[in-house]
């Protein structure tokens, strides 16, 4: 079975004994039809909301930056950056091996560095140290870089939306049954039917959690090992 958009809409209409689309009508399809294609787009919507860091939304980002450029914008589609991803590639032309980049806060910046935007002299460049986030979605990397160095750090991007036939979910195909009764609860919504989508909705629901249980909740602690002086013994800790 197909696992792209006009597939996940057909579904929702043979559920409910509608017409099936045809690629050829799916882009002006009015009524109803419309009405299911906003369902499967909200049902994604609603299940990557649930969780930012979806496996399926990780995106790892590399740019080159510029000598003597200090601010660079986010992604376009980014919903959440890891701050501790940023290094530095390893580079041997540059003389320069892989480095982490550590986090500086936007504040502390202002107090002690901010003078570096303004200082025209090349003299305070350097190999960058610190990435600084700014309220106004800017990247800040101090000191001013001196070369071209090549930048790699990873985010979470937001939902892709669906807008033609053929686009395909990011997220996995086996769970293709909770986007669709993710619709169904939506379908149902539009239709008044009140049991059918408390029906839907029950399902939606457990079906997210299910996919959390697999994604998400087993990743969520940091095992970390301490000495108990009391008992003489290693005690491990779940935080």
């Amino acid at each position: 079975m197909a696992y792209n958009y006009l597939d996940l809409v057909n579904e929702i209409n043979r559920r409910l004994n509608e017409v099936e689309l045809t690629s050829a009508n799916f882009l002006t399809a009015k009524g109803f039809y419309h009405t299911a294609k906003d369902a499967v787009n909200s049902a994604i919507r609603h299940i990557n909301h649930e969780e930012f860091n979806w496996p399926w939304n990780h995106r790892e980002e590399e740019e080159t930056l510029s000598a003597g450029t200090m601010r660079y914008p986010y992604p376009e589609d980014a919903k959440m950056i890891d701050e501790n991803s940023f290094r530095l590639k390893k580079n041997t032309t540059l003389n320069i091996s892989t480095r982490k980049l550590k986090s500086l806060d936007y504040q502390e910046y202002l107090d002690r560095y901010i003078d570096a935007e303004y200082n025209t002299n090349t003299s305070i460049r350097g190999v960058p140290e610190y990435i600084v986030r700014t309220p106004s979605q800017e990247f800040i990397f101090y000191p001013c870089p001196d070369k071209a160095y090549e930048l790699v750090y990873e985010y979470y991007q937001n939902p892709v939306i669906l807008e033609i036939a053929t686009d395909v979910p990011t997220i996995p195909q086996e769970f293709r049954h909770v986007i669709v009764d993710g619709a169904m609860y939506y379908a149902f919504q539009f239709r008044g039917d009140t049991q059918n989508s408390q029906l839907s909705e029950n399902k939606f629901k457990e079906g997210i959690k299910y996919m959390r249980s697999i994604y998400i909740n087993r990743y969520e602690y940091v095992r970390s090992t301490v000495i108990d002086r009391g008992s003489g013994g290693l005690n491990p800790r779940v935080f």
